[in-house]
C-alpha cells in the first residue's frame, strides 16, 4: 500500500543553474557578495553548489583579503572529492582551485589518523594554501596544535555545519567557539539542513549573532532547475519482511539509492550482508564483480544488465575501490543502483539519482532531508525525483502500539516539514519599512507596526529561521499529540507550545516579540498548507473571497462602492465594478467624502478550505485555530483501517496534553468573554471542543485556587 503524501511541481526557470560572467550560479553569487564577512553562515539545499561557492570565497580571501591558508573540513571522507582541483578561470573567475594531493587528506592513501594529524600540522607550518580534511581530523589536529592563535590568518570552512552544536559535549562546537573567542580566524559554515534532530542549537545565540547569513531556499533551487520538474514524497506500508515487499517499490529502470535499515532496528530482517544479497536476488542474478572497482554486474530477470555499487561492505580492500569508482562517475550508464547503510547521504554526489528508497523510519529529520537531497540534483533526462519510505504496517492488535504511532507521527511530521520547505519563500516586511507607492515582490507579508512596534529582530527571525522553528514544532511530541488529538483545539498548541519553543530558542525576546514570531510562523504554515501565497490575478474566476471590497474607477482613482451614497451605488454599472483582487498594482484609492487617499494593499491571498482570504485580512484568531497536521493526517487516516486509527487515537488520548498553567492563563480571557457573551459558564459536556477546553481550564483554575487557600495562600 503506497501513500503519496506530497507532490510538488516546479517552473523549470533555469535561474538556479545559470552562470553569471564569473561562472557563479545564483546561490554562489549571493554568497560571494558577502565575501568580506569574517564569519559567514551559508544555508543552502543539496546540489545548489555550496562546494563551488566555498572555492570562490576561499580564493578571494587568499588572494584579496590577506589570509594565508584555507582549511576545509567535511564530515566524511567521501565528500572530500567535492573539493578536487577545479578550473574556474575558463568561466571568468580570476583563479583556479588547486589542492595538492598530499593536502587532500580525504583521498590520500595509506594515512591513519595520526598520519593525517601530522600532515595537518605540517601544512599549518608550511607555505601551502589549501587543505581538505574531515571534521575528526580538524578536531584532533586542533588539539595537537593547542593554540587557537595559530589560525589567525586562516579560513576555517566547515561543510555540513549541522554536525556542530552548542552542547558542551560537542567537540566541534567547542572548537568553533574557541576560534571565535581566541583567534582572528575567518569561518565559513555551510549546511543544507540547519536544524538538528536533537533540538540542540548549533551555536549559542551570542556566537550566531556574529555571523553574516546567506539563505538560499529549497524552492529557489528546485524552481530554478532546467530539467527536474517535480518531487514526490511517499510511504509504502508492508507486512512481514521488507525484503518480500521490496519488489513492489523498486524499479530497476530508475537510478536508485537504497538505504537499508540498521541491523539493530525493528525493520532489519537479516544481517546487512544478507540484505544486500537478497536485494541482488530481487533484481536478478549476479554475473560478475570487477576486481579493480568492486562494482557488481547483475543480469535482470528481464534480460538486461545493471551496475550495482555495494557501500554496505566495509572491507578496507573493497569499499575504497567502490568509492573511488563512484567519484569518477560521469555518464548515466556508469551506475544504476547504489546500496548503502550509513553512507551516500549528506554531500554524496550522483546527479543521475532519481529515486531514494529508504527502508525503515529515520528518527533524525536532518538525515531524511539529506537523503531526499541525493535525488534532487538537476541533470538531463531526469524530470521527476522521488523519495519513498518503505515502512512496516502498524498492527492495531499489538499490545503496545506506541512505536507504530510514533512512527506514523514522524511520517506526518516529515510531510508537513517538507511541504513548508518546498514552498515559495515568504518574506516579512514592516509597514514602516515600506516606501510610499513601493510595489512589493510576490511572497511578501506586510507586518503592521503602526500600533504595536515590531522589532528588527522579529523580522530577522521570521525571514531567516522560520524553517528551523517549524522543524522544532513539528518534531515536538507534545505538539504532535495535540494536533492529532481530535478532542483538543489547535489553539492549545499554537498559543502555548509554539511560544514556549520560540522562547527557548530566543531567550532574549520579550513576551510581545515571542508572540509576534509565533504568529508569523503560523501565518507561514497556514499559507503553505493552502498552496502558498496566491497572487490576486491568479485566483480562479469564481473564487470565493472573504470580505472582498468592490471598487469603481473615477478619474483614474478607485472608490470603494460601500463609501458611495445609496443613489450612487444604484447607478454603478456591473461591468464597471473592479473587485479588490483585480486592482492594478499601486492603485490609488480615494474616499469620496473626505478626499483621503491611500494605496491599494497587498493583493496576495491564502486559501482556507473553499475560501480565499487576503493575507492582510487574515485574522490572528483564525491562524491560531489552524491545524497544520490536518491534511497529512487525513491522508494517512484514509489509508489505514479503522481498528488501527482507533488504536492511534486511543494512544494519543491516553497521553493527551494535560492542562498546564500556561494554557489556563491563555484561556482565562476567553472564559471571561464567553461568560459575558453567553450569560453562563462553559460546559465540559459541550459539543464545541473550544468550549469544552475552556470548561476544563475553569476547573483547573478553581482547583489551583482551592489548593492555594488550603495552604493558607491568597
Amino acid at each position: 500500500m503506497t501513500i503519496p503524501l506530497l507532490n510538488v511541481e516546479y517552473a523549470q526557470t533555469g535561474t538556479s543553474t545559470k552562470q553569471n560572467n564569473m561562472g557563479m550560479r545564483e546561490m554562489q553569487a549571493r554568497a560571494f557578495a558577502k565575501r568580506q564577512a569574517q564569519y559567514l553562515l551559508l544555508k543552502a539545499p543539496p546540489a545548489s553548489g555550496k562546494s563551488r561557492a566555498l572555492m570562490f570565497l576561499a580564493l578571494d580571501k587568499l588572494n584579496n583579503q590577506g589570509l594565508k591558508k584555507a582549511v576545509i573540513a567535511v564530515p566524511e571522507m567521501s565528500i572530500g572529492g567535492s573539493f578536487a582541483d577545479t578550473d574556474l578561470r575558463c568561466f571568468g573567475f580570476f583563479a583556479d582551485w588547486r589542492v595538492k594531493p598530499e593536502n587532500n587528506l580525504c583521498v590520500s592513501d595509506g594515512l591513519d589518523d595520526k598520519g593525517k594529524v601530522a600532515a595537518f600540522c605540517r601544512f599549518m607550518r608550511g607555505d601551502d594554501e589549501v587543505l581538505v580534511c574531515t571534521h575528526a581530523t580538524l578536531r584532533f589536529a586542533f588539539d595537537e596544535i593547542g593554540n587557537a592563535a595559530a589560525f589567525d590568518h586562516t579560513l576555517v570552512a566547515v561543510d555540513e555545519f549541522h554536525h556542530v552544536s552548542a552542547d558542551e559535549n560537542n567537540r566541534l562546537g567547542g572548537l568553533m567557539d574557541t576560534l571565535m573567542q581566541q583567534s582572528a580566524a575567518h569561518i565559513v559554515a555551510m549546511t543544507g539542513s540547519y536544524f538538528r534532530g536533537d533540538a540542540v542549537p548549533i551555536l549559542t545565540e551570542e556566537d550566531e549573532a556574529k555571523f553574516e547569513k546567506v539563505t538560499y531556499t529549497y524552492y529557489e533551487q528546485l524552481n530554478g532547475y532546467q530539467y527536474l520538474k517535480s518531487l514526490g514524497l511517499g510511504y509504502h506500508f508492508y507486512q512481514g519482511r521488507y525484503l518480500d515487499a521490496l519488489g513492489e517499490v523498486l524499479d530497476p529502470a530508475k537510478k536508485t539509492i537504497i538505504h537499508i535499515p540498521n541491523v539493530n532496528s525493528g525493520e532489519a530482517a537479516v544481517d546487512k550482508y544478507s540484505a544486500v544479497g537478497h536485494i541482488i536476488d530481487i533484481l536478478g542474478e549476479e554475473v560478475g564483480r570487477d576486481e579493480a572497482t568492486g562494482i557488481i554486474t547483475i543480469k535482470t530477470h528481464a534480460g538486461g544488465y545493471l551496475k550495482i555499487a555495494d557501500l554496505v561492505d566495509d572491507h578496507p580492500l573493497v569499499r575504497p575501490k567502490v568509492q573511488a569508482y563512484l567519484r569518477g562517475v560521469k555518464e548515466r550508464e556508469d551506475m544504476d543502483i547504489i546500496i548503502a547503510l550509513g553512507m551516500a547521504k549528506e554531500g554524496f554526489d550522483w546527479p543521475f539519482c532519481e529515486h531514494v528508497l529508504t527502508i525503515g523510519y529515520r528518527s533524525s529529520m536532518t538525515e531524511v532531508v539529506q537523503i531526499i537531497g541525493r535525488a534532487t540534483r538537476d541533470c538531463p533526462g531526469k524530470s521527476h525525483a522521488q523519495f519513498t519510505n518503505l515502512i512496516a504496517q502498524p498492527e492495531a492488535a499489538d499490545e503496545d502500539v506506541k512505536v507504530s504511532v510514533n512512527n506514523l507521527l514522524k511520517a506526518i511530521t516529515l510531510s508537513l516539514l517538507m511541504e513548508q520547505v518546498l514552498a515559495p519563500n515568504i518574506t516579512f516586511r514592516r509597514r514602516s519599512d515600506v516606501g510610499k507607492g513601493e510595489v512589493l515582490p510576490a511572497g511578501t507579508v506586510v507586518v503592521d507596526d503602526t500600533v504595536v512596534p515590531v522589532s528588527a529582530k522579529v523580522v530577522e527571525i521570521l525571514n531567516g529561521d522560520s524553517t528551523e522553528i517549524i522543524a522544532a514544532l513539528t518534531q515536538d511530541q507534545q505538539a504532535q499529540r495535540g494536533y492529532v488529538n481530535v478532542e483538543m483545539p489547535s489553539e492549545t498548541v499554537n498559543e502555548v507550545r509554539l511560544p514556549q519553543i520560540v522562547a527557548h530558542r530566543y531567550p532574549d525576546l520579550n513576551a510581545d516579540e515571542r508572540q509576534q514570531v509565533s504568529d508569523g510562523i503560523l501565518t507561514i504554515m497556514t499559507a503553505n498548507s493552502g498552496g502558498g501565497l496566491i497572487d490576486g490575478r491568479s485566483l480562479p474566476e469564481n473564487a470565493q473571497i472573504e470580505g472582498e471590497r468592490r471598487f469603481v474607477e473615477q478619474g483614474g482613482l478607485f472608490v470603494d462602492i460601500e463609501t458611495l451614497s445609496a443613489d450612487e451605488q444604484a447607478n454603478v454599472q456591473p461591468e464597471k465594478i473592479v473587485r479588490e483582487h483585480e486592482l492594478p498594482a499601486g492603485a490609488e484609492i480615494v474616499h469620496p467624502k473626505t478626499g483621503e487617499k491611500s494605496i491599494a494593499g497587498n493583493t496576495q491571498f491564502v486559501r482556507l478550505g473553499e475560501k480565499f482570504i487576503n493575507i492582510e485580512k487574515l485574522n490572528v484568531d483564525l491562524i491560531r485555530a489552524v491545524n497544520p497536521f490536518a491534511q497529512a493526517y487525513e491522508i494517512l487516516s484514509k489509508n489505514v483501517d479503522s481498528a488501527l486509527l482507533k488504536a492511534i487515537q486511543n494512544y494519543v488520548d491516553a497521553g493527551r496534553i494535560s492542562m498546564s498553567e500556561d494554557e489556563a492563563v491563555m484561556l482565562w480571557p476567553r472564559i471571561k468573554t464567553f461568560v459575558q457573551t453567553n450569560g453562563r459558564e462553559p460546559s465540559k459536556n459541550a459539543a464545541d471542543i473550544m468550549e469544552k477546553r475552556m470548561a476544563e481550564a475553569l476547573i483547573y483554575i478553581r482547583n489551583k485556587k482551592a489548593e492555594s487557600l488550603s495552604k493558607g495562600g491568597v
